[in-house]
This record gives structure tokens, C-alpha cells and sequence, in this order.
């Protein structure tokens, strides 16, 4: 059985543990992006290091309809929170490459989380901060996530939990219920995570914790889906040449 409780006390303490060894005194820098990952990144943040020490960063791509649960949740939290619109940075990059580079679809699509990360360093940087990953192991799983883009960042307090364990989490946190149980959609082509992955949160959840899973062709998915994004999740290969 879960306790949401526990592991909430004990992933404050790791933030706690990772700020000590790997930048005490710095701040925890968060994109916000009115979801329930980094709502309760945020909140865990404000729990082990204060609110003084929680930067968050909003950052729409031209108008973001949900925008009022980004403020919502910095005001719910007390943390200074900036704004960058990053709509004329993508269109930018996508109007500085080649005219013959024919952008796919895909690669349209990861521009502005890539963007999203670049701005989330140039305010970690210049704020002495250590940028937060706000993936959780549900996502990773299946590589729901754009390499260099969300799944980038200095520390992961989410990364082996899975999505009901993190709104177990964000309930215990006290943070407003629509943030929590938000509908998630992936901000990229406007369409539900579950939409674009053909199963549920639940389902691949139950799958993860107990390899149970009754539809031999969501398991199938989900398992191609696990094997071709392992590469997302592991070190970049480096050339390790013959020493004298």
C-alpha cells in the first residue's frame, strides 16, 4: 500500500539532501505549468527549502488557456514566479532554419519544450538556482517526454513515482483539488496524454506496479513504447578508448 504521506516527508528530506551536497543556499527553479507534476514539484520545493527559495517560471507559447492555474498555484504557494513568453523564440528558431529543412511534425512539436528548457536555465543561472525536472516514472516509462526538453533538469523528486502516486502526493500537499486532478494534456498538439497514448493513467500505472494488464494490445503498446524510449532515460553513450 502507497503511503503518500511517507514518501512525501521523505522525497522533502531528499530536496533538502541534494540542495546540502549540490548547491546550499541555491534555489529551486520550477517550470510552472499549472499541472499536477509541477504543482508538486513546486510544493515540495517550498516544503523542504521555504518559499523564499522557490522560484517559479511561467511560460506560455503565444496564449496558454490555462494560464490562470499557473497563478493560481504560485499564489497559492507565495513564491516569486516569472513570466516569458516564449512564442517569438520558437518562431524565430523555426524561421532561422534552412528554407529546404522540411520540420516534421514532431520536430514543430519539441521546439518549444526544448525553448522552455533554455529558459528555464538562463533564470536558473542568473538566480542561482538548480532547475527541477517535473517527469514522473509513468511518463518516463513509455517516453512521454521530449529529450533535452521536460525531461532535462538538475534534480527529479518525481521521476519513481508514478501519476496517482503524485496526486496522492499533491492531496497531502493541500494543493487546490483542479490542479491536482487536472485533465493532463501534453501542451504540445492540444490533445489529452491519455489521447495521444491509446490507454489510460490507471492502466499503465496497474501495469507498472504489478505487470498486470487484461488488453494483450494496450500491453503490447505499452511495452514497444517502454523498449524504444529506454535511450531517454540512460547516460549518453560515450566512446571509451584503449588506455596505453
Amino acid at each position: 500500500m502507497f503511503d503518500a504521506l511517507k514518501t512525501k516527508n521523505a522525497c522533502v528530506e531528499w530536496i533538502r539532501g541534494f540542495f546540502e551536497e549540490n548547491g546550499k543556499g541555491c534555489n529551486a527553479v520550477v517550470g510552472i505549468s499549472g499541472g499536477k507534476d509541477s504543482s508538486v514539484v513546486a510544493a515540495l520545493c517550498v516544503e523542504a527549502l521555504g518559499k523564499e527559495r522557490v522560484i517559479g517560471v511561467l511560460m506560455p507559447c503565444g496564449d496558454q488557456f490555462d494560464i490562470d492555474c499557473s497563478y493560481r498555484l504560485v499564489e497559492h504557494l507565495g513564491i516569486k514566479h516569472f513570466t516569458v513568453n516564449i512564442k517569438d523564440a520558437v518562431e524565430g528558431l523555426k524561421a532561422s532554419l534552412p528554407k529546404e529543412l522540411e520540420l516534421t511534425s514532431q520536430t514543430v512539436n519539441n521546439i518549444p519544450p526544448r525553448v522552455r528548457m533554455a529558459t528555464l536555465y538562463a533564470v536558473s543561472q542568473s538566480c542561482n538556482g538548480r532547475v527541477a525536472n517535473t517527469c514522473n516514472l509513468s511518463e518516463d516509462y513509455v517516453g512521454y517526454s521530449t529529450r533535452y526538453g521536460d525531461s532535462a533538469g538538475d534534480f527529479s523528486p518525481l521521476a519513481k513515482l508514478t501519476v496517482d502516486e503524485v496526486k496522492q502526493i499533491g492531496r497531502v500537499l493541500g494543493l487546490p483539488c483542479e490542479l491536482v486532478d487536472k485533465t493532463p494534456i501534453d501542451g504540445l498538439c492540444g490533445k489529452t496524454d491519455e489521447d495521444n497514448l491509446g490507454f489510460t493513467y490507471a492502466e499503465l500505472d496497474r501495469y507498472i506496479r504489478t505487470g498486470e494488464i487484461e488488453d494483450a494490445e494496450k500491453k503490447a503498446k505499452i511495452d514497444r513504447l517502454h523498449r524504444i524510449n529506454l535511450f531517454k532515460l540512460q547516460l549518453m553513450p560515450t566512446f571509451e578508448p584503449e588506455t596505453v
